[in-house]
């Protein structure tokens, strides 16, 4: 009877360390699942809460000037970081081109944008695009020659958001 007790003992003893030894492996996998779920929850849910509209366009052909008004239509704020990140493709169809941000003066300079998100547009000055607020963004392709030419835009955020749109130059 005393076998009996002492095997059972041990028996009982290795589950106890084998379900340890379980809980320690298994825990950390657990933890990293439940932090990538989490992750991927919210970016989606951010993407789902962004969204923005092209709201007014003007193109000048001889100059090659494009203006496009983007309004914040969505229940998320974008930080003024995120549209200086943006990516913007403007040009005559067919033959539009990847553009870079130039805040110094890009209506003289081809292939670069810039954006006006001053206080005309920032209605409460906190640096966010916020919902409701428009920004206007400028854009020279010297793809766009004269008046008639067909142009493409394009904004895209760094999330992967974007809109485009195709218009006509005056």
């Amino acid at each position: 009877m005393s076998a009996e007790t002492f095997t059972t003992a041990i028996f009982l003893v290795t589950a106890v360390i084998a379900a340890g030894v379980l809980v320690n492996a298994l825990f950390p996998v657990v933890y990293t699942m439940v932090g990538t779920f989490s992750s991927a929850s919210h970016e989606s849910d951010v993407q789902l809460r962004t969204d923005f509209k092209i709201i007014a366009t003007d193109a000048e052909g001889s100059a090659g000037t494009v203006k496009v008004w983007l309004k914040n239509i969505g229940s998320m704020r974008v930080p003024k970081n995120d549209i200086e990140r943006s990516d913007v493709f403007c040009g005559e169809i067919g033959n539009f081109d990847r553009m870079i941000r130039d805040d110094t003066d890009p209506t003289t300079a081809n292939g670069k944008w810039s954006y006006n998100f001053d206080a005309e547009y920032d209605l409460n000055a906190n640096f966010y695009w916020d919902p409701g607020e428009t920004v206007k963004i400028t854009a020279v392709s010297n793809t766009i020659t004269s008046t008639g030419d067909i142009v493409y835009f394009q904004f895209a955020l760094p999330s992967g958001i974007w809109r485009s749109t195709e218009f006509s130059a005056r």
